[in-house]
């Protein structure tokens, strides 16, 4: 396990002879060697591996047993001066009883064997006629490869700190798979050994099965199962072999390979672990067996310089056509059904929003809109406000109303400029002055604006504000932090950017299509200072406080995954690469750190707004933090890079 906590795991497929030993562990010995060479830390093999989990009755024969054994023996002493642990399944005697086990063992030791639990015998299943099942085995020792070892189902490993537990085929698709209890004990990696058949439609269900079991035990799960090689009399074996990591499945092999398969992945153990300490579902879990924990030390290996782990540096958007399309129905589902309850409880007919010609008000009016057409409300019911100020360009001015006339919804302009200069005048600011105060004094005079007119109207005023700008605080508190609904308030700049775009891709009418895309087009800026002489955009915000897809992706990080500095900058430096360099990221960092510890006041204050996604910063729903958190921890870890 390396400093950031991941950990390098192998899911090892070699190639197989029914009932040669020797040529099995052979082939194991080569694949281990392989692996270390990648910089893998732990490997395991397939069920009964050794012999070949096709050989019927021959799993009596004392000749095939011993020669298990033996074969076995030499794997372990082949692979001693390997930095790496290694699992493989083989048939082994226990008094008179014979049992489906796993052997851990590394440096030329053995450390422990694990039996098999649930012992199938239905279908095309037959394990009863040879094995006994180990359930309930604890405290015991057995005698495999001239050693002897420890034995039972109450066993885990941790080698160099990463503890481990281990289950065997069909404990998996039992009610309570054996890896519940070792997960709820304290392992935070599954290693499967399995020799599954394939039917039709089975593969399916078994990804789900090995994702939904690392979910349920916020684990790392590796399934390993036998492939080309086993007899095909009556079953056919694919070489299934997943790597799976709280719910997602990380790597997989090709299926149906004549080849040997050696799947590789990182898992971040650092993450399950921040997992397992905010979810308190998992720590009031039932009580579990004492299990015995055998520790191990082996030295460190050829640490690989690739991360065997895909980065994605959109955390919030899914790469997948079809997924990225199906999300945004969800979320805007989420938003339009939000809107329209507030609207129902508070008997209100009317919504008041701010329409910018942005992003992101226009995305609040395309959810007011759903959820009047929803409710069965009239759309005029909509005041839809633009409110050009000192940086109002043409090019958002003309886009708020062709959004607005081509919605359908009532569309109203109150220009801002005459108010704020006589507020400037007020107040003794000077004409010239380009500070906060002068900024600000626009968004407040926007949102008084609106909090009045929906006095007026009888009216709900929406909020535009997405969670990366609250991120941020990127918001004039008691100005555009003010909302009596916020509709955005958990919808990240990056995913607000696809939610507009599927829009304007399912949109009927091609003149609001042409608007949508135009404002996809158009620069993020609030427009609170002057235009330049050619009346473009003055002021753009990812200028001033950076990248917008680096904040999204420090953000969901930071909160989701409970990364610091250190890790958030080794994981952006190769999501973006080619687009950020290394002093780009940490720059952008540092600025996300001292902003989001700093701006905590505007949101400890924000309105209601429906949760869509797994982040979120309300201070009643997922984000409690005090308003004068210090930052200083963060900042320190981070000068340490520079």
């Amino acid at each position: 396990m390396d400093a950031f906590g991941f950990l390098k795991v192998a899911a090892a497929v070699p190639h197989l002879g029914v009932g040669d030993c020797d040529y099995n562990t052979e082939r194991m010995a080569a694949l281990a060697e392989e692996a270390a060479q990648r910089g893998v830390e732990i490997a395991v093999f397939p069920e009964l591996g050794v012999t070949g989990y096709t050989c019927g009755d021959l799993l009596l024969q004392s000749t095939l047993l011993d020669a298990a054994d033996e074969a076995f023996g030499r794997l372990v002493r082949a692979t001693r001066k390997l930095p790496l642990t290694l699992i493989a399944g083989l048939p082994l005697r226990h008094g008179t009883t014979l049992y489906n086990c796993a052997a851990v063992f590394t440096q030329g030791r053995v450390l422990g064997v694990v039996p098999k639990s649930v012992i199938p015998g239905y279908s095309e299943f037959y394990e009863p006629r040879w094995f006994a099942s180990g359930a309930g085995i604890s405290g015991e020792r057995i005698d495999v490869a001239g050693q002897s070892a420890d034995f039972g189902t109450d066993l885990t490993f941790e080698v160099n700190g990463a503890e481990f537990g281990i289950e065997i085929c069909e404990d998996l698709w039992a009610a309570v798979p054996p890896s519940s209890l070792l997960a709820a004990g304290g392992a935070k990696v599954i290693f499967n050994l399995s020799a599954s058949p394939e039917v039709v439609g089975k593969h399916d269900y078994l990804r789900q099965l090995v994702a939904q079991q690392s979910a349920r035990t916020l684990s790392a799960y590796v399934y390993c199962s036998a492939g080309f090689g086993e007899s095909s009399t009556d079953l056919v074996f694919a070489g299934n072999a997943l790597i799976a990591e709280n719910g997602r499945i990380l790597r997989e092999a090709e299926r149906f390979s004549a080849d040997e398969q050696l799947v590789v992945a990182d898992v971040d153990l650092q993450r399950l672990e921040f997992e397992r300490r905010r979810n308190t579902s998992f720590r009031q879990a039932e009580a579990t067996p004492e299990l015995t924990v055998i520790e191990m030390e082996v030295p460190e290996g050829l640490r690989a310089a690739a991360l065997d782990r895909d980065i994605d540096p959109m955390p919030f958007v899914p790469r997948d056509e079809r997924r990225r399309s199906e999300r945004c129905e969800e979320v805007f589902r989420i938003q339009s059904h939000g809107l329209a309850r507030r609207l129902r409880h508070t008997r209100c007919q009317k919504a008041v929003i701010g329409i910018s010609g942005g992003l992101d008000s226009t995305l609040a009016l395309l959810v007011a809109v759903r959820a009047f057409d929803f409710l069965g409300l009239d759309r005029q019911g909509i005041l839809g406000i633009t409110m050009p100020g000192f940086g109002t360009t043409d090019r958002t001015y003309r886009n708020a109303l062709q959004l607005m006339r081509g919605l359908g919804v009532t569309v109203r302009e109150i220009p801002i400029r005459d108010a704020c200069l006589q507020h400037f005048r007020d107040i003794g600011l000077p004409p010239e002055d380009r500070s906060a105060a002068y900024e600000n004094a626009q968004a407040r005079e926007r949102t008084q604006i609106l909090m009045d007119v929906a006095n007026m109207e009888g009216g709900l005023v929406v909020g535009t504000g997405d969670l990366s700008e609250l991120a941020l605080g990127w918001a004039t508190y008691n100005g555009d932090q003010m909302s009596m609904y916020g509709v955005n308030a958990s919808v990240p700049k990056t995913l607000v950017r696809h939610l507009v775009r599927w829009v304007a891709d399912t949109a009927e009418d091609g003149a609001t299509r042409a608007t949508l895309l135009d404002i996809l087009d158009t620069p993020v800026s609030p427009e609170l200072l002057p235009a330049e002489a050619d009346g473009s955009i003055a002021q753009r915000t990812e200028d001033l406080v950076g990248p917008y897809e680096l904040h999204d992706f420090f953000l969901y990080y930071f909160l989701r995954a409970g990364y610091g500095p250190a890790k958030l900058c080794y994981l952006a430096e190769r999501a973006f690469a080619g687009s950020h360099d290394a002093a780009a990221v940490r720059k952008w960092l540092g600025v996300f750190i001292r902003r989001f510890f700093s701006q905590q006041f505007k949101r400890s204050a924000m309105p209601d707004g429906p949760k869509v996604g797994t982040v979120t910063l309300s201070p009643r729903g997922d984000w409690r933090m005090p308003s004068d958190t210090a930052a200083e921890a963060w900042l320190k870890e981070l000068d340490t890079l520079s």
